[in-house]
């Protein structure tokens, strides 16, 4: 019997994705494309999870797409509509929660999209990021186009689309793409945690502060910032005194507990 080309775990409200499809560098057939926007859709509507993390089986996060499989003549968006890599990304993009991408090995082409659909990457010492859209013949549409120069600068993107070079972990850190680097034995470890803290965080606050950044994102400055307000104006009104009195002695706690443990 086969293995499941994703691999779901729930821990508490975190739920860790692992494309398994370790001897193809985990390239993305029709199969794990269905499965993919299948998943995403099912911890959306599970009512327990808040925080995703996404990750590879093996030495890679993500080859790409299954290039042996659209060269024995699938197209491009697969079989159907679930199929489609649109699909996974609107799928990816409607979990309200946020995602953390855990990058453990080399993340090309689609699956450099599928890491800049994540909300923060952490990046294993081994990880690498390469665009090779220039040289495969076909244009990016699942975003890195637009995500990547967001990101790092209009200059570094092209350099990076233009000549589909290997960005390592460390020069993606440094050019604000990865948020941290970590040995390899650390990468889940390091996600998990964090994935703890923000689930520990106010429920509903979590999801609508990831709606607040990425809508406001889009927006000009001078209307994001009305939009800010008044998001937080409506909310102010259905917080009670005591509600935030609770939640100050809580965040106080932890905040001498934190100190703490970076003194001792």
């Amino acid at each position: 019997m086969s293995s499941p080309v994703l691999l779901v775990e729930k821990s508490g409200a975190v739920a860790i994705l692992t494309l398994n499809r370790p001897d193809a560098m985990n390239a993305l057939s029709i199969g794990l494309r269905c499965a993919f926007s299948q998943v995403f859709r099912d911890i959306q509507a599970d009512p327990l999870i808040r925080v995703a993390i996404l990750t590879g089986a093996g030495r890679a996060f993500c080859g790409g797409m299954d290039l042996k499989e659209l060269a024995g003549g699938m197209n491009q968006t697969g079989d159907g509509d679930a199929a489609s890599g649109w699909d996974m990304m609107d799928a990816m993009a409607a979990f309200e929660g946020p995602i953390i991408g855990a990058i453990n090995g080399p993340a090309i082409t689609a699956g450099f999209e599928l890491a800049l659909g994540c909300d923060l990457i952490i990046a294993s010492s081994e990880a690498m990021f390469a665009d090779t859209h220039v040289r495969v013949g076909m244009l990016p549409g699942w975003g890195l186009s637009q995500r990547l120069p967001r990101l790092i600068g209009i200059a570094r993107a092209k350099e990076l689309s233009f000549t589909g070079n290997f960005l390592t972990a460390e020069r993606a850190c440094e050019w604000g793409l990865v948020n941290r680097v970590v040995a390899a034995a650390d990468l889940l470890p390091v996600c998990r945690s964090l994935a703890a803290e923000m689930a520990s965080t106010v429920p509903e606050l979590l999801k609508a502060y990831k709606k607040l950044i990425d809508d406001g994102y889009g927006m000009p400055l001078a209307e994001a910032m009305g939009y800010e307000r008044s998001l937080a104006l409506a909310y102010a009104r259905t917080v009670s005194p005591a509600v935030i009195a609770t939640r100050r002695t809580s965040v106080q706690a932890r905040g001498r507990m934190l100190s703490k443990d970076e003194t001792d």
